[in-house]
């Protein structure tokens, strides 16, 4: 079944559902979160420049494929990941495989990725008045793309379908031009480790620390759907997944911990200026 027939369907169906998971999260009207969300870019410098970050890091993802083409690096790792593996992936889409859980599929791996990280903004500038954890989320995802990249540009691991005939691609069934399409958002050797794992397992304990139990529930699950994808679109190796959780684990870790630190130091501003005021 075809459900992305270009680059304009993901787009719609990723203003529907991240639409759809801010009304989840918050319980409210999308559009207030929304209004809340760019009524901050314009009164607060700080959630301005941490969501400009945030957006340049995620364009260094792009601009690291083009860094590559002109790197005079040839080193290939994959031969070492698959002798460690073995046939994992082959066995793991000869289990699972079903025509019917492949758009399914697909749909997490496009559209639910990228929606819940979008809407994850929404979601904890909406609930979260003290941004502490639209902070935390800004501080992960920028050390998920900065850890990355560099592996991605000195440990090139080539997607498992690329290296194995013997693995199918069955993202084209669903996305037939997703090459052509798609493929600029992400190298064919840009596998170790998984970014779909280490940015939705992030999403995943993030959304489970903000105490927002329905929220924390959906992104879980979603974040194991993600990873069970990436074996069964035949994409990612086993050892990429695991590099993934463990980035995931430790960005999540130093975002809360930096955003911690962000707002003592707001804290430790605020209350002399406070104090003179009263004085006056």
């Amino acid at each position: 079944m075809v459900l992305f027939h270009s680059m304009t369907t993901v787009l719609i169906y990723t203003v529907v559902t991240v639409a759809l998971l801010i009304a989840y999260g918050t319980g409210r009207n999308p559009f207030r979160a929304a209004g809340l969300f760019i009524r901050n870019l314009f009164v607060s410098r700080r959630y301005l420049f941490h969501f400009v970050a945030l957006i340049a890091i995620l364009f260094c993802n792009k601009y690291e494929l083009l860094i590559e083409k002109k790197m005079q690096y040839h080193a290939d790792f994959t031969h070492a990941i698959q002798s460690m593996e073995g046939n994992f992936v082959m066995l793991f889409q000869q289990l699972f495989h079903t025509p019917w859980l492949t758009p399914v599929l697909a749909f997490f791996y496009i559209v639910v990725f990228q929606s819940l990280l979008i809407a994850s903004i929404g979601v904890y500038t909406y609930m979260d008045k003290s941004k502490k954890l639209y902070y935390a989320t800004c501080y992960a995802v920028m050390l998920n793309y900065l850890i990355a990249i560099p592996f991605y540009l000195f440990f090139p691991v080539k997607e498992v379908w690329a290296f194995n005939p013997s693995v199918h691609f069955y993202m084209l069934e669903s996305f037939p031009d997703f090459e052509n399409q798609y493929r600029g958002l992400s190298g064919l050797d840009n596998c170790f480790p998984s970014l779909h794992t280490s940015i939705s397992v992030t999403m995943a304990i993030i959304a489970i620390r903000s105490g927002i139990r329905k929220w924390a529930w959906f992104v879980s699950a979603s974040a194991a759907i993600i990873i069970f994808t990436i074996f069964y679109m035949g994409i990612h190796w086993l050892t990429d997944m695991m590099g993934g959780v463990l980035l995931a684990v430790f960005a999540s870790a130093m975002g809360f911990k930096l955003s911690d630190m962000r707002l003592t130091s707001v804290r430790r501003v605020r209350i002399p200026y406070a104090a003179g005021e009263e004085l006056k």
